[in-house]
């Protein structure tokens, strides 16, 4: 019997040992270790980005809007950043992000204007109320983070940070071409 934690909450998804028994059976040269961490950090992201978007819901941020946000934030004061390179650091073509920054410039999170020094560049830039919805975005995810990892002392946390650090980091050396949000561990 699977453990509660590993219990799927979806009766369509078998347990990580269901998962693993039946790739074994089908694939006789499977490493269940491998493929147990591999599973577990898939459905980990995906159930985390679930829960990511519900919190950005309750705050009338969408998942992708909350990406800018915390691309403009990251690249620092004054919060600004052009198109291309927010695309770039998204991982979106320019019409996906002409098409994101439309919509947050309509709800205030976001300004665009045209850069003074170059009339053909223009700049987005985060708005005060942009900054206040990532401000409280940070807030929930604080605490769904510690709740999260409420069973892991420092050491331990310290310790898996460098582990799943090193395993992107092989992914990202494996796959050179995919840039944008892999480049932001620097």
């Amino acid at each position: 019997m699977p453990e509660p934690s590993d219990a799927a909450p979806d009766a369509n998804e078998p347990s990580l040992e269901e998962q693993i028994a039946a790739y074994q059976r089908e694939f006789q040269d499977l490493d269940p270790q491998v493929e147990q961490v591999v599973s577990a950090l898939q459905r980990l992201n995906r159930r985390m980005n679930v829960a990511y978007g519900r919190q950005t819901a309750t705050l009338g941020l969408s998942n992708a809007e909350w990406e800018v946000l915390k691309a403009l934030v990251v690249s620092g004061a004054p919060y600004r950043l052009g198109p291309g390179e927010l695309a770039k650091r998204l991982g979106l073509t320019p019409a996906a992000m002409t098409h994101r920054i439309d919509r947050m410039a309509s709800e205030g999170l976001v300004t665009r204007e045209r850069d003074e020094n170059n009339r053909v560049r223009v700049i987005v830039e985060l708005t005060r109320e942009g900054r206040e919805k990532w401000l409280e975005t940070m807030r929930l995810s604080s605490v769904f983070e510690e709740e999260l990892l409420q069973d892991l002392s420092s050491e331990d946390r310290r310790h898996l940070g460098e582990v799943l650090t090193r395993l992107l980091r092989r992914v990202e050396d494996a796959q050179p071409d995919a840039e944008g949000r892999l480049n932001d561990l620097g």
